[in-house]
């Protein structure tokens, strides 16, 4: 028996339940194998994917390490992994949900630190003063360590983060904090401030595959089909068909003839637009005499050409 590819997606939480939301909005309602509190489950209608549950941590470690072939997880989790991300993971799709920056965040009390260079500058006179190193709190080491290095910022230390990180400075364990935030408030509630040259990564949930799996034919097939449900369902959203009346047609064509060229796709009597251009396309073919036009949103778009399923299939090769 083929074994199935393998995805990993979350198994708790509010990014549990965007991820489910989405894949059933593609047509993939995910069906918990032993209940509610399963930790294996399906996807309706690809027998050959198996879904893991796992934590959205463990998530990005499996896809790091090749135990899962694809998974989702947000991308703050995949690029605290490691350095060389993009020989070990390829990111095929942004969810547009689990949304949250990585940041920096300094007392309001310090007023005159506003930028990556006035940390320097303070680190150097904190150094100085105490011979100790400035601390900063957080979880994510590797992302920390790579955006001061890129900023130049030597004279700090790390005090690793086990619990709530945006309480460092007020308890005393650290000067400064690298957190993940969504709104701000609980920085602001702690009375911090986000750096105005700060923001490390603008995160969000990511379809990912892993590079360093054991692929073969079978999988690498069913993640090409999976890709390539989830890709027209993304462009379906996008675009909206427009058709008129048969007899109208040439007239018609005459009066959208700037919108195919434009990118618009030709369809017998009819358009498939970006939905944006739905009230200039009709505007047009008010203005030439064509009624009735009737808008419909289509479920899914399927084109011949897969991006991300052929990029994919490619890097696989070269692996």
């Amino acid at each position: 028996m083929n074994e199935p590819l393998i995805i990993a997606i979350p198994s708790k939480g509010r990014l549990k339940e965007q991820v489910e939301e989405w894949l059933a909005d593609c047509g993939l309602p995910v069906k918990i194998a032993g209940g509610a509190r399963g930790y294996s489950a399906a996807l309706e209608g690809l027998a050959d994917v198996q879904v893991r549950l796992l934590s959205a941590a463990d998530i990005a470690a499996a896809l790091w390490s090749g135990e899962v072939h694809l998974g989702i997880t947000g991308e703050d989790l995949l690029r605290e992994q490691g350095e060389g991300l993009e020989s070990r993971i390829m990111l095929l799709q942004a969810l547009g949900v689990g949304r949250a920056d990585l940041v920096v965040a300094a007392p309001k009390s310090w007023i005159d630190v506003e930028r990556m260079s006035d940390v320097d500058d303070v680190a150097h006179l904190y150094l100085a003063r105490t011979g100790r190193r400035l601390r900063v709190a957080t979880k994510y080491l590797a992302q920390t360590r790579a955006f001061f290095a890129r900023h130049g910022v030597a004279d700090y230390r790390i005090v690793e983060s086990g619990g709530a990180t945006e309480g460092a400075p007020a308890s005393g364990a650290a000067e400064l904090v690298v957190d993940i935030t969504t709104t701000g408030a609980t920085l602001e509630a702690n009375g911090l401030k986000v750096l105005d040259d700060g923001v490390i990564l603008k995160s969000q949930a990511q379809l990912a595959a892993s590079l360093t799996a054991a692929w073969d034919e079978d999988q690498a097939q069913a993640a090409q089909r999976l890709l390539r449900i989830l890709e027209a369902r993304r462009r379906a959203k996008r675009l909206s068909s427009l058709t008129w009346p048969p007899e109208h047609d040439a007239r018609a064509r005459e009066a959208t003839q700037t919108f195919v060229l434009n990118g618009a796709q030709v369809r017998a009597n009819g358009l498939l637009v970006p939905s944006g251009d739905i009230f200039a396309v009709s505007d047009a073919l008010a203005a030439a005499g064509v009624e009735p036009a009737t808008v419909t949103t289509p479920q899914f778009v399927f084109q011949a050409q897969r991006e991300a399923a052929e990029t994919l299939i490619r890097k696989l090769r070269t692996n």
